[in-house]
């Protein structure tokens, strides 16, 4: 059966049901609309983000399958474990949100063209804002080295994106808000799509069905007041 690719009206916040997504390529669900706020939040409600590139048109995605990390599954090899305990890192929270999606954006590492445009930057600035956005930032000698951003609506976490311009510095972010996230019972953390570096650190593939089923869950659980306040962790 041929598959049609929706168009997104600026009027409405709605999105297509999440099987219309397309199988090739994969979870491609809709085309078009806008980055504000109110759209963004009512995607990742329904377990859809956005992700393009310059010059293409705002896509919004729904893989299956999806990629998740559950939070007490977190994989720490031994030179990781070696690192951890005798790194001069400090990690934080929501410190520096703007440096961090910067340098996500302009990451040294990143072979293929960043997503991360600045229309992208300033959607998520305006999430963090509005408190929905967060970073975990790592920092040596003051020098902010490695970080992660992600969207947050009550017990949901879905990352976007890391960068490291220290050895092991994204490892250190991903293993902190896993952390920080198991302390208050949330199981998993969002993914997106996997790739051999979330791999390595024990992301694994669920059917959209099952995402949808653990993500509905997380939204459930309700988050302390304080609990997405900048802080050192």
């Amino acid at each position: 059966m041929r598959q049609i690719l929706q168009h997104l009206q600026f009027e409405s916040l709605a999105f297509p049901p999440l099987e219309c997504a397309l199988t090739e390529p994969n979870g491609l669900l809709a085309i078009g609309g806008d980055l504000s706020s109110k759209r963004l939040i009512n995607a990742y409600r329904h377990g859809i983000f956005p992700w393009y590139s310059e010059n293409d048109p705002l896509m919004w995605w729904s893989p299956n399958p999806r990629a998740i990390i559950y939070t007490d599954n977190i994989k720490v090899n031994r030179t990781l474990q070696k690192a951890l305990k005798k790194t001069q890192y400090q990690v934080t929270l929501n410190q520096a949100f703007p440096e961090v999606i910067k340098y996500c954006a302009d990451a040294p590492f990143r072979k293929e063209e960043t997503w991360i445009v600045n229309d992208m930057q300033n959607a998520y600035l305006a999430l963090h804002n509005k408190g929905f956005a967060h970073s975990i930032e790592v920092w040596m000698e003051g020098e902010l080295v490695g970080g992660l951003y992600g969207v947050a609506i009550n017990g949901y976490f879905s990352g976007e994106s890391m960068f490291y311009k220290k050895s092991n510095a994204s490892k250190f972010a991903l293993i902190h808000i896993a952390q920080l996230l198991e302390t208050i019972d949330i199981k998993f953390i969002d993914c997106q799509m996997l790739n051999p570096f979330l791999a390595d650190m024990g992301a694994i593939e669920i059917s959209r069905d099952e995402f949808v089923r653990l993500k509905d869950e997380a939204i459930q659980i309700s988050v302390p007041d304080n609990f997405w306040r900048s802080r050192i962790l």
